[in-house]
């Protein structure tokens, strides 16, 4: 399997990272930050959550402290659609991404996969693609009941301490989901442990995405 440079230590990079409810981004894309941060990369991330009640829009501000500690910039938005309708709110939601793209010109935007089984997920998977045409977007997974799991074609391993450390945040931050049978280490490590078998990740761990679109460029990037 072929490995291409992605944040390389001392790269300036902006992030966009865009979630639909307040654990979204640190399930799906929360290693792959974490090491990006750790490995040496200098992070411009804004971090958006979709809809949050008051309780889940605190843990998901100190989440997001946590997870991006040591970025060189951040910022955390925590808009207020209603969660579970995001289908009936196409228009503003719309709206609100046309104006953040406005203000932002990313080199990396994280968010929901297309085919995930929660119509909110998949809402703002489209309105992703939509609005942001010119950028590069992985689309991060989310284990659930629904069984939606399907085949990824980018994965990143990794280290044993990176997944510790994103496993320790989830359980610590999201009280209001450890009630759910699925919400647990068990659920989170095995997941990683599957994608880094697909991989063959060195550590046995790796997050993984799917990409749509990808240019590759000879010589210097433009």
């Amino acid at each position: 399997m072929r490995s291409l440079p992605f944040a390389r230590p001392g790269q300036r990079l902006s992030v966009l990272c865009l979630g639909a409810h307040s654990d979204d981004i640190e399930i799906g894309a929360g290693g792959t930050i974490l090491h990006m941060i750790s490995g040496g990369a200098l992070l411009d991330v804004h971090w958006c959550v979709m809809s949050s009640s008051s309780d889940r829009a605190t843990e998901a501000r100190a989440s997001a402290d946590d997870f991006l500690a040591g970025a060189l910039s951040k910022t955390i938005e925590i808009a207020n659609f209603e969660d579970s309708y995001f289908p009936s709110q196409t228009r503003e939601l719309k709206a609100w991404l046309n104006a953040l793209r406005g203000r932002i010109s990313p080199d990396i935007i994280f968010t929901h996969a297309r085919h995930d089984a929660h119509q909110d997920h998949r809402e703002i998977n489209q309105l992703t693609t939509n609005v942001f045409r010119d950028h590069l977007v992985l689309e991060y997974e989310i284990p659930k009941w629904d069984g939606d799991l399907t085949e990824r074609n980018v994965y990143l391993p990794l280290p044993a301490e990176i997944m510790q450390r994103k496993t320790e945040l989830l359980l610590k931050h999201f009280g209001t989901q450890r009630s759910k049978d699925w919400f647990d280490e068990d659920t989170f490590r095995g997941l990683a442990r599957l994608r880094g078998m697909e991989c063959r990740a060195p550590s046995r761990f790796a997050e993984a995405f799917t990409v749509r679109k990808l240019m590759l460029g000879m010589g210097t990037v433009q």
